[in-house]
């Protein structure tokens, strides 16, 4: 696959969306210290696009880092670079220019930065596991224990659902009911199987959770708080990304009761987390907090990345490459083998007339799409949507001709895979047929990784400790 010029466009492509949302830079272009902190005038200034957000430090006497997600390390490594800027001689580590910090944040593991001053808590996604349950418990201490002089960063990226789970506890007939790391596990592995969205997975999770749904707030107030956010859910919702961790929740248990419900996992999920979901919808358990909250007014929210963002970027090396750009939505969701049916057709449409754009071509798209499992294989989403292009590719009576296609997540890991996703061509069909391999046999069996792996047509990133969404590239020559 190395030696395909497709494959070698699409890639610099991608990594060019990449370099664009590296979390470490966006933070170190949009977060600054002005003066001294602790001192009179002494501010700390986020600027982002049109938005411009000060925070004045005389009022406070510490700085608390907290964070959760696949990009919360990165992040972390650019405030410790920030608060620590212009540290005085002599002065104590650990200070910023007079104000002390530190803090911790929890990421994916293997997405860990050097980091001095901020700890970090390593910890398993998308299923959580009992590192994250221990990693819940410090953060949600630290929040607690932050009072009114104490200024709380949180660095909030995709994954930081599954990466800080704390099951919540409840009352029913008088008897306290616990649920624990396995029901959370079962129910988000139900969710996933299903073909559950990641807004509707969140509502679910965040209506079990002692932190999610904006209860993080609760614990943290009376602290001031500023979250910066990098986005991983279509369309940029703050209340989905990380489960709402820090924003409002508008949904409800009776809304996620009816997910479950409506997907008919209601047999495949703990009796105890059903029941949770059934006694909240019937108005026995506290709702989430809703606009309006008292917990809310000491909460600011800043987007800083998004898929736009790299799509953009895409968009623009693209056109440095020279080729006719068709930039169409950063907000595609779907079953994934559907949308490769419709982005084939688009190839062949342009192949063929030209009708969106003209040769040479690149079309570029940003989203989430699902996979709902029918067979026992491993793969994931992007690389699922790839087979099903490369599928519909032999359907073609040019064989896709002049077509290539990649899909890959920007976290650099599609599924419980390595790989950020896989790369579709006339090659790499050549390659499936010389090896003896059906397309059909491997989408019935949701076993794309194996697929793609035989033929040399994985992409594989490493981790990128940034998270924006995915993006698909078709490449029209």
């Amino acid at each position: 696959m190395h030696d395909d010029p497709q494959f070698k466009t699409l890639r610099v492509i991608f990594e060019a969306a990449l370099l664009r949302i590296d979390p470490y830079g966006m933070i170190k272009d949009r977060v600054r210290l002005e003066g001294i902190p602790g001192q009179p005038g002494s501010r700390l200034v986020i600027e982002f696009e049109a938005a411009r957000h000060e925070v004045e430090l005389a009022r406070f006497s510490r700085i608390l880092v907290l964070g959760c997600g696949k990009a919360s390390a990165r992040m972390a490594k650019a405030v410790e670079e920030i608060l620590g800027a212009g540290q005085a001689e002599g002065q104590s580590e650990g200070q910023s220019q007079g104000l002390p910090w530190g803090g911790l944040v929890c990421t994916k593991y293997g997405h860990t930065e050097a980091l001095a001053r901020i700890e970090q808590a390593e910890a398993a996604h998308p299923v959580p596991d009992e590192a994250g349950v221990q990693a819940a418990r410090r953060i949600a201490g630290l929040a607690r224990a932050a009072g009114a002089d104490t200024l709380v960063l949180n660095l909030i990226s995709g994954g930081g659902s599954a990466l800080l789970p704390a099951p919540m506890s409840y009352q029913d007939q008088g008897r306290e009911v616990v649920l624990t790391l396995a029901h959370k596990q079962a129910v988000t592995r139900a969710l996933l199987a299903c073909g559950a969205d990641i807004r509707e997975i969140n509502c679910v999770r965040k209506h079990l959770s002692e932190l999610k749904g904006g209860r993080f707030l609760r614990l943290l107030a009376p602290a001031t708080s500023v979250s910066l956010i990098l986005s991983d859910v279509v369309g940029d919702r703050l209340d989905t990304i990380a489960s709402g961790i820090t924003s409002a929740d508008e949904s409800t248990y009776a809304e996620a009761l009816g997910i479950v419900r409506g997907y008919g996992v209601q047999g495949l999920i703990p009796a105890e987390a059903l029941r949770a979901l059934e006694l909240g919808a019937a108005g026995k358990l506290d709702e989430t907090p809703k606009p309006g909250d008292p917990a809310l007014s000491s909460a600011t929210n800043l987007l800083i990345g998004t898929n736009h963002a790299a799509l953009l970027a895409a968009c623009d090396k693209a056109r440095e490459l020279g080729l006719n750009v068709a930039p169409l939505t950063c907000l595609l969701t779907g079953e994934a083998r559907e949308v490769a049916r419709f982005l084939s057709g688009i190839g062949q449409d342009v192949r063929r007339t030209g009708m969106l754009v003209a040769r040479p071509a690149c079309v570029i798209l940003g989203g989430e799409t699902v996979v709902t499992l029918v067979g026992e294989g491993k793969g994931g989403r992007n690389q699922e949507m790839a087979l099903a292009f490369l599928a519909e590719m032999e359907r073609d009576p040019e064989g896709g001709r002049g077509v290539a296609f990649l899909s890959a997540s920007t976290d650099g890991t599609d599924g419980p895979t390595d790989a950020a996703g896989a790369y579709a061509s006339p090659e790499m069909l050549r390659r499936a047929r010389q090896a003896g391999l059906s397309t059909a046999a491997a989408l019935k069996a949701n076993d794309s990784y194996h697929f793609f792996e035989a033929i040399g047509g994985l992409y594989k990133t490493g981790p990128t400790r940034t998270n924006v969404c995915d993006l698909h590239l078709l490449l029209v020559e």
